[in-house]
């Protein structure tokens, strides 16, 4: 029987917008900031799947943006 997680996450973000969770008891990966959720793993994946509805880099859509 598969051990549950136990344990705490915060979700970070990224300057191109991309969303990921990182333990709320480590430093952020260089480059992301916090994006305001900490809870269970499970909480912050839904949270992320709940805002981040476009996965394309914020320079990318500017750039598709511009092409219009």
């Amino acid at each position: 029987m598969a051990s549950e997680d136990q344990g705490r996450y915060k979700v970070v973000v990224n300057p191109e917008g991309q969303y990921s969770i990182w333990f709320t008891d480590r430093e952020n990966p260089p480059g992301w900031e916090d994006a305001g959720r900490e809870g269970p793993r499970e909480e912050c994946l839904a949270y992320i799947e709940e805002v981040w509805t476009d996965m394309r880099p914020l320079s990318l859509k500017k750039r598709m943006e511009e092409a219009k």
